[in-house]
């Protein structure tokens, strides 16, 4: 007999569905995208252009539109590499750390919204797991 209980990427993709529909640009003061990207910059800034977008798991493309939003913002701006002046560094600017902890406090309240079934115990398990699986 078939299990037709939802298996993780099922559960994961409808979890991130839910979250997007209860977060507004109004309330986090940026997109959901840009706050996350915001959020990578926050623990690896500077970083090369192509590494944020693999840690992003973003396309080149989308990676560059996503900046040019965040540099017309002024929350983040690109800098040829002094190493290598073929690739750029992405930092994030003093505003966009600004931004990002508004949004971040935004995004708590998201977050208890969506995990008010998890204790505070399960919750931290389930943000180790979730970053050790994309470890």
């Amino acid at each position: 007999m078939k299990s037709t209980t939802p298996g993780v990427t099922v559960l994961l993709t409808q979890l991130t569905k839910l979250i997007y529909r209860r977060t507004s640009e109004e309330q986090l003061g940026m997109r959901l995208k840009e706050f996350a990207t915001l959020a990578t910059l926050h623990d690896h800034s500077p970083v090369p252009q192509h590494e944020l977008g693999e840690m992003m798991c973003v396309d080149a493309n989308n990676l560059v539109l996503l900046l040019n939003d965040l540099e017309a913002r002024e929350f983040a701006f690109r800098r040829r590499d002094p190493a290598d002046r073929r690739r750029h560094l992405v930092e994030i600017t003093d505003e966009g750390i600004r931004a990002f902890g508004s949004a971040q406090k935004a995004i708590e309240g998201v977050e208890d919204d969506v995990l008010a079934q998890l204790s505070r115990q399960e919750r931290v398990e389930l943000h180790e797991l979730l970053a050790k699986a994309l470890d």
